[in-house]
């Protein structure tokens, strides 16, 4: 790699999947200033695009993503850049959650840190054989308290709290058992097991998928009362929808239904 190598990259095919790739494998992908500030970037783009219908977040080299740069954070000894810091990390992390579209982890390696909490935070993951998972910031006397929030949103308390005291890592086949991850696959068959969740997503409605992850993450956080009245007028207002409207007509006429191109 080149010093004007870019530290991520942006694909976009014609069905609107878009994928971005952390490309600083010598650093094993840490979220730099700069990889936050590019990541941060490219999901207001994705964000703004009509056609987006599904993101795949991959990296490239050995590892998925070391979490935090270390050695950015110790040349920067201030309590206002570590502030900062981690608000842009959280922004990113909110980004991913608030974009209409599913997003996918595919993790190839290790994910440690703010890496865990990136594969967390993404919607649906997908990991090889070969790859663990830890949030291991205790190792250097420093609590995963950033990483610990869609983490325990994900695995059983429990569960979380013993990753976050002990640092220990997990296997790929433990973090499926727990919840973190969807799927484990050889690391020969990544590529083709996070593009049957591609298809099986591309081939529903993007309208009522976006009002879906919308109201899945809003019910998540309110009481049960206020959850099944989100989840109610979010399911009536789905309905009105032509793609609803139509699927239903299917349904009852014994056909496919003949979903809009933009549906």
């Amino acid at each position: 790699m080149t010093d004007d190598t870019p530290i991520l990259l942006h694909e976009r095919d014609a069905r609107g999947v878009h994928t971005l790739t952390l490309n600083q494998p010598r650093t094993f992908n840490v979220l730099s200033e700069a990889m936050l500030q590019a990541l941060s970037a490219r999901l207001d783009e994705i964000a703004a695009d009509e056609g987006a219908r599904v993101l795949v977040i991959a990296a490239a080299g050995k590892a998925f993503c070391a979490g935090h740069d270390l050695k950015e954070m110790r040349a920067h000894p201030q309590l206002d850049y570590y502030q900062q810091l981690f608000a842009r990390c959280s922004r990113v992390m909110l980004q991913i959650q608030r974009l209409p579209i599913p997003v996918i982890a595919r993790v190839h390696g290790v994910a440690t840190a703010a890496g865990c909490q990136m594969v967390a935070q993404c919607d649906l993951a997908v990991a090889a054989q070969e790859a663990r998972f830890g949030v291991n910031g205790i190792d250097v006397g420093l609590f995963c308290a950033t990483p610990s929030v869609p983490l325990v949103r994900n695995v059983p308390a429990k569960v979380a709290m013993e990753m976050l005291l002990t640092g220990e890592f997990i296997s790929a086949e433990e973090a499926r058992l727990r919840g973190l991850v969807n799927r484990v696959v050889p690391a020969e068959a990544l590529d083709a097991e996070v593009e049957r969740l591609v298809g099986a997503i591309v081939a529903k409605p993007r309208a009522a998928i976006a009002l879906g992850k919308a109201v899945f993450y809003q019910h998540r956080e309110t009481s049960i009362e206020a959850a099944y009245q989100l989840a109610g007028q979010t399911m009536a207002c789905n309905m009105m929808h032509e793609v609803a409207q139509e699927g239903v007509q299917a349904f009852i006429d014994k056909r496919a239904p003949a979903w809009r191109t933009e549906g």
